[in-house]
């Protein structure tokens, strides 16, 4: 789940405040770094979570309605397709997101108003209508349901920013990247495989987890000699007139460049100058995107 892109952001994120900390502790940084990519696996289950914490609350809710037209003797009987949902039911019992939970004591019961504002902008919805409305639904139909309501509704949420923001400094800059990977687990989770269907590992593989740690090394210990390339490789432009933040992204790819043959500069160049886009000023990008090029075509990719 944590893949190479959330990585050089939590790089590049990590590097900047490494520079800004006076007492430059390489160890300490390191450990945050780690820390950082922990929080966003935690984010990823967090995230999960929510779909069968909404279904609860509208469990309660139904109930409730239900109490009232006992005690009024209405003969009315209300839907329970959407707290019924199996896919729901299949990602509760999950063994993997179970055991995660309890392990990092992660719950929404604390977030009871948050809760009722997803669910109310659900019930608004038309695909909610329009899934209420079936003569009868599937497993695909209910997983379908939750993909929307993510896509369309949680994943564009700005309390949901909100909630993460209290919860986490880290959590707010993970969403792009966890909310494509809560998607993917939506989008493949099956009720054949029950509560043993593995959900997305921290981490690709080991080779993943070493890349974090040895790029950040890479770009502290020879950060002189790649921001010496990218002083001699700017032009109409003074080296101590340019972002800050743009140094960073720059002297951490070349770290990239450098010490990755097995990446495509081409690849590299492209995810850093999408993270000058995001963190960097409006001209940034365009400038990342020409200093690199002009290196990468002198480069000799061999670590220094």
């Amino acid at each position: 789940m944590i893949n190479r892109t959330l990585i050089r952001l939590k790089v590049v994120q990590m590097m900047y405040a490494y520079y800004l900390d006076e007492g430059k502790s390489t160890a300490n940084a390191e450990k945050e770094l780690q820390k950082s990519l922990d929080k966003a696996f935690n984010l990823y289950n967090y995230s999960l979570l929510l779909i069968p914490a909404i279904t609860d609350y509208a469990a309660r809710r139904l109930e409730e309605r239900e109490a009232i037209n006992r005690a009024a003797h209405v003969d009315t009987t209300l839907s329970h397709r959407f707290v019924d949902n199996r896919f729901v039911q299949v990602l509760r019992s999950n063994s993997d997101l179970h055991h995660y939970a309890e392990d990092e004591k992660l719950s929404w019961n604390n977030e009871v108003p948050y809760l009722k504002s997803v669910y109310e902008k659900i019930v608004e919805s038309d695909f909610y209508n329009d899934y209420m409305e079936k003569d009868s639904v599937t497993f695909e139909d209910d997983r379908e349901l939750w993909r929307l309501i993510y896509k369309r509704i949680i994943s564009k949420d700005e309390d949901f920013d909100e909630v993460l923001e209290e919860q986490s400094l880290y959590w707010n800059d993970d969403r792009i990247v966890v909310d494509t990977f809560v998607l993917k687990t939506i989008k493949h989770l099956s009720e054949e495989n029950g509560s043993e269907q593995p959900l997305e590992p921290a981490y690709k593989d080991e080779e993943d987890h070493l890349y974090a740690l040895n790029l950040f090394r890479y770009s502290i210990k020879y950060g002189e000699q790649y921001r010496d390339l990218i002083s001699r490789n700017i032009q109409n432009w003074e080296f101590n007139r340019l972002a800050y933040m743009d140094i960073i992204i720059m002297q951490t790819a070349i770290a990239e460049m450098k010490n990755y043959p097995n990446i495509p500069i081409s690849v590299t160049i492209n995810e850093f100058v999408e993270i000058a886009k995001w963190y960097s000023t409006p001209r940034s990008s365009a400038y990342v995107n020409g200093v690199l090029d002009t290196i990468s075509k002198r480069l000799d990719r061999f670590s220094l």
